[in-house]
Parts: C-alpha cells; sequence; structure tokens
C-alpha cells in the first residue's frame, strides 16, 4: 500500500449511527457499520480511521464500544495498524452496484426466505443475558496489551465447555488458544506450520472458507471424496502433512464419522505423520444419535481440535477456540508474536461471562429442544414428498441428493420463483464434482415462517426429481 493510496477520513464523514434503543450492541453496530462503509465504497483500502476517542465522542459512546469494534475489524483482517501510528482499513470489496446493475449477485438471500446452510438459530437465545454479558464486557477497562494466547477467563470458560459438553478434557498434554473463528484458525495454523507447496488433504465437498485459506498460504490443497461415513481416509495421499475434516457431521453432506473410521485417520495419521485437523463446527447440535468420541479424545498429539461460537451463538462474535498439543499451539503463538496479531478480547469477554452466569449451558439446551422439531418438521415435509434426505443425525442442515448439476440448477431457480433461496451443493465442492443436490439449513428462519419456506422448497425439489423420471 503506497502513500498516495493513504487519506485520513475526518470523523464526521463517517456514515455511522447507533441505536441504543436496538438489542444489538453498540459495539456490534459500529463494527457492523464500518463494514457497510467500506462495501459501498465510503471507506477504501489504505484510508485512515479516526481515532477510537474520535469516533466515540462523535457517536456519544464510550470509549470502549469503540475499541472493541476496531478490535473485532483487526481479528477479521479489515484494519491493521498500532496504537500511535493510527489505524488503517487495509481490506475493503468492490463498491456494491444498483440493485438494478447488480441482481441478486451480490446477495443472494435479498428478499427470499432463506434456507441456506450455515447461519445459526438467534430465537433461542436469551436476549436479556445476551445484553448482559455485552455490559459487563464494555464495562472493562481497555487493555494495555492483549493476551496473545486470548483472554484466560475465556479459556477457562473453553476448558469447561469442551469437557461438559464434548467430552474432552484439555490435559498436561494439549493447551487451548483462543481464535478469531475457524477459518482464522486454519490460516494461522497453515502459516505457522507449512511452506508453501506443502500438500494438505481436505474432504470434499467441504468448507469453503477453510479451503480458502489453505490456498492463501500456499499449500497444495488435495481434495479428498467423501461417502456415507465421511472423510475416505483410503483415498489421502501419503505425502499430506495434514488432513482437515468434519467428523461430528461432515459439511455440506451430513456424514457422521463411525468409530472404526476415525481409528482409521488416527491410524493414517500417526503412521505418514501427518497433523489431523479436526472442524468440530456444530458438534454441540447432536440429538437422538450416542456422541462418538472426538478425534483429539483419541490421540491428542495429533490432533488439532477446532471449534467456535458461529452455530450456537452467532458469527458476529467472531469468537472460536483451538486445542492442540504445545508444539502446535506453540508454533501459531509465535505466528502471532511474529505478526503482532491475536483475537480480540471483546467477543470472548462477552462468551465468557454468558458461561459464567450458566446463560451459555442454558442456551445449549433451549437449541437442543428446538432444534429436533425443527429438523422433524424438515424431515417430515421432504420425505412425505418421496425425497432422499441425508445428514439428518446432527447439526442445524441437511441434505437432499440430486442426479446432476442440470437438477440442482433447477432447484435453485425454481425454489427462487417461488420467494425460497435454496444452497446448492455446487459452491461447496473444492475439486471436480461428485455430488450434486442441495443443502438445506433449518436454523436461521424464524419457526414461524420456517413451514412454508420449507413447504415451498419441498414443492420445488419434487418437480425437479419428476422431471428427471
Amino acid at each position: 500500500m503506497g502513500a498516495a493510496g493513504k487519506r485520513a477520513v475526518a470523523v464526521d464523514d463517517l456514515p455511522l449511527t447507533v441505536d441504543r434503543e436496538a438489542e444489538t450492541p453498540l459495539a456490534v453496530q459500529v463494527a457492523d457499520g464500518l463494514r457497510g462503509a467500506a462495501a459501498t465504497g465510503a471507506l477504501r483500502a489504505g484510508d485512515r480511521l479516526p481515532s477510537s476517542r474520535e469516533l466515540a465522542a462523535r457517536l456519544r459512546v464510550s470509549r470502549t464500544v469503540v475499541t472493541a469494534a476496531y478490535d473485532q475489524l483487526h481479528a477479521e483482517g479489515w484494519l491493521s495498524g498500532r496504537h500511535g501510528s493510527g489505524t488503517f482499513l487495509t481490506a475493503a470489496p468492490q463498491p456494491v452496484a444498483a440493485p438494478a446493475a447488480a441482481g441478486l449477485r451480490s446477495n443472494p438471500m435479498a428478499g427470499l426466505l432463506d434456507l441456506g446452510s450455515g447461519a445459526p438459530n438467534i430465537e433461542t437465545l436469551d436476549r436479556a443475558a445476551w445484553r448482559r454479558a455485552w455490559r459487563v464486557a464494555s464495562d472493562r477497562p481497555p487493555l494495555i496489551r492483549r493476551d496473545r494466547a486470548g483472554e484466560p477467563e475465556f479459556r477457562e470458560a473453553v476448558v469447561e465447555h469442551l469437557l461438559r459438553h464434548r467430552g474432552l478434557g484439555a490435559g498436561s498434554g494439549t493447551a487451548v488458544l483462543a481464535t478469531a473463528g475457524t477459518s482464522s484458525a486454519v490460516a494461522e495454523l497453515a502459516a505457522a506450520l507449512w511452506r508453501p507447496g506443502d500438500v494438505v488433504a481436505m474432504e470434499d465437498p467441504g468448507y469453503q472458507r477453510a479451503a480458502g485459506a489453505f490456498r492463501a498460504a500456499g499449500v497444495r490443497l488435495v481434495p479428498v471424496p467423501c461417502d456415507a461415513e465421511g472423510l475416505r481416509v483410503d483415498l489421502l495421499p501419503p505425502t499430506a502433512k495434514a488432513v482437515y475434516c468434519t467428523p461430528a457431521h461432515q459439511f455440506p453432506l451430513g456424514a457422521r464419522m463411525p468409530a472404526a473410521r476415525r481409528v482409521e485417520l488416527i491410524e493414517f495419521a500417526r503412521r505418514t505423520g501427518a497433523l489431523v485437523i479436526e472442524d468440530d463446527y456444530d458438534g454441540e447440535l447432536r440429538y437422538d444419535t450416542a456422541p462418538l468420541p472426538l478425534l483429539a479424545t483419541l490421540a491428542p498429539d495429533l490432533v488439532v481440535h477446532l471449534g467456535t461460537t458461529s452455530k450456537i451463538l452467532t458469527p458476529t462474535l467472531g469468537v472460536g477456540w483451538l486445542v492442540a498439543a504445545p508444539a502446535v499451539t506453540d508454533a501459531v503463538l509465535d505466528y502471532r508474536e511474529l505478526t503482532g496479531t491475536s483475537p480480540a478480547p471483546a467477543g470472548q469477554q462477552v462468551v465468557a461471562e454468558l458461561a459464567r452466569h450458566g446463560d451459555l449451558s442454558r442456551h445449549l439446551r433451549r437449541l437442543r429442544r428446538e432444534m429436533p422439531a425443527r429438523r422433524a418438521l424438515v424431515v417430515g415435509e421432504l420425505r412425505g414428498r418421496g425425497l432422499d434426505v441425508i445428514g439428518d443425525d446432527a447439526g442445524s442442515h441437511i441434505a437432499v441428493p440430486l442426479p446432476a448439476q442440470r437438477h440442482e440448477d433447477r432447484a435453485i431457480a425454481l425454489a427462487r420463483e417461488y420467494g425460497v433461496y435454496l444452497d446448492g451443493l455446487g459452491r461447496h465442492h473444492i475439486g471436480p464434482r461428485h455430488t450434486f443436490g442441495i443443502a438445506l439449513g433449518y436454523a436461521a428462519l424464524p419457526g414461524a415462517e420456517l413451514p412454508h419456506a420449507v413447504r415451498l422448497a419441498g414443492d420445488a425439489l419434487r418437480r425437479v426429481v419428476d422431471s428427471t423420471a
């Protein structure tokens, strides 16, 4: 970024407002407003933002609110800079075109009932507890220095959460780090542990942001197909330095890796020296199936366990965790020290506060009551129309296989005509297409809207399937 590209943005030129009556915390409103300003072109890459003191005075909020927003954007990679040298926007998307020119491409869910995969359920969140946690977090004095490993109270809460809800004990052989989320953790691991050209194997289809993080680090990503039991271990390349997988609920096909294959994967890692990255993105959301042992409990020396609050709370917190052997966590901490990066404290403090009062556990219990009913509704509607449904043992989405690409495309287009957004499996592939269908999420829509949306989706899918006969 050259000096010519930098401009100081006056505080009065920022199109930001806050609503003190809204349920959304003020820090989240400020961060969302800055992202929006970047998306519309009001802010450009290289712009120098006002100081936290100036912006707080203009918005009439505490400086802690603005600092928390800046911290979050730092963690997401939007901002750079250090105390005393200014805060700069490091990345900004192209300005959004006018709706007539852009259509729905900039936001495929705009105006539609959203049945896409990946979004959490927030209806079950206790808003009073949510506001209290943010209030406590914002009342804390600003930090002089961050703990590169994460806030101690957050890491303690994670240890308790994993032990209680996932059966994973963080003992003397492992350490817990805070992260800014799964894709951020993958990026840190790739930068800290591997060199450009090193081979990393990844289930296909799979999580595109993880794939993007690997590719950005220069590693050679090898896609590995999945079957009804998840990742095909027998197809893993023996030269792989690492294997990324989602064994609790394969994303997006929903397979649940059985115990025998988990052992097979660990044996592969022990034989080849590969590291296994276990992305437990929605592992807390299991229903009428008994939990299987986490890969991290089978081989804590070989497995990096990743978790996130994105599916159980909200992705706007930008909070996750990494559990691994000290050799791995030390390498990540060295990378953070070298680059001056670390996850923002604000979201960690919110999660720690929710855990301290038992609100996080109560929220999970409410989710586990709500989600099976939603799943039953979705599965009943679709199977009642004679449609094939897979991946319904856990999580917050299912998959509906379709015969070919044209059927997937037709289902998405037809559902859009009905006013529903459907997520095709095509966008989740990393290598050549080998599965086709729809990944249907049932968490995010309000409960009152879900039955209607699923009926419309079922009608669209049935018409497509009938057209293949």
